[in-house]
């Protein structure tokens, strides 16, 4: 039996540590990578390090799809099975289907109890409103009272990353606010933000330092004054760059915790290998 009420579930888009899924009971929907004639489970049946190195070296370029309603109703029905109680927590749905497919999976399963919650951000930025049902749930708390914690803490999350190249966002079809920004993608080093559900244009500069720097100042400046401030450095295959990111911001604001993820594949698929962020939430 399942120590929680309410159970809480994530897609694998929002990157949440393994360590920390496991602390609080979170339930993982995988996407899928679609590869040439080969299929993957994200964050199941490759590591971020072998998809990286594949991923720089395959011609064939890898597209992704969100779980299928029929994968959402198996994993509903699952859980059942401990609580009644299923709180989903989706990546936007302008960005994927996952949110589509959840929504259509609890219309056939009418006597589970199923709230579901589209984040309009993505990876960490979501990952945090998900903890914060997930640690109410854990202390025992009821169902409204984990819409409500996830509800607040999802006005209070964001993220900014920064990419080696457009190319990936705009072949995966994901660059949204940012496509303006393609006309000088080859000399600039974008700096990208979840807005309103989508990706958004939040600066541009011409080097690699200059755009670690302009991350830790924008995150900084975004939780400024802020209490309780958690951060969590995102990475594709560039764990030093995304570490030093890191460790300034939390310096800089005071984090009460800080946490290093790797972006998954179906993330990664889209960002690029290079890519660096940061996701942030505050009370």
């Amino acid at each position: 039996m399942s120590e929680n009420n309410v159970a809480v579930v994530v897609d694998s888009t929002s990157t949440i540590p393994g360590e920390v899924v496991g602390q609080y009971g979170i339930h993982v929907i995988p996407l899928t990578l679609v590869w040439g004639e080969e299929t993957f489970l994200d964050g199941v049946d490759m590591s971020a390090s072998d998809f990286y190195e594949k991923l720089r070296n395959d011609p064939v370029f890898p597209s992704t799809t969100q779980p299928s309603v029929a994968e959402f109703e198996q994993l509903y029905k699952k859980i059942s099975n401990d609580t009644n109680n299923i709180l989903v927590i989706t990546l936007s749905g302008e960005l994927s289907g996952t949110l589509n497919s959840a929504v259509q999976a609890k219309s056939l399963l009418p006597d589970i109890n199923i709230e579901i919650i589209d984040t309009r951000t993505m990876s960490m930025a979501a990952g945090y409103v998900a903890l914060a049902a997930a640690r109410e749930a854990k202390s025992g708390s009821s169902m409204e009272e984990c819409i409500k914690a996830a509800r607040v803490a999802n006005e209070n999350v964001g993220v900014l990353v920064t990419l080696d190249s457009l190319e990936y966002l705009h072949r995966g079809g994901r660059i949204g606010g940012a496509g303006k920004l393609l006309g000088g993608a080859l000399n600039i080093k974008p700096i990208l933000t979840v807005d309103d559900g989508i990706v958004q244009d939040a600066g541009k500069v011409r080097t690699r330092k200059k755009a670690l720097k302009h991350l830790i100042d924008s995150v900084t400046d975004a939780v400024s004054g802020k209490t309780n401030i958690r951060l969590a450095g995102l990475h594709a295959s560039s764990l030093e760059d995304a570490q030093y990111v890191l460790d300034e911001c939390s310096k800089a604001v005071g984090a009460i915790e800080s946490l290093m993820t790797e972006l998954s594949p179906v993330v990664g698929a889209h960002v690029g290998p290079g890519g660096v962020g940061i996701a942030w939430s505050f009370d």
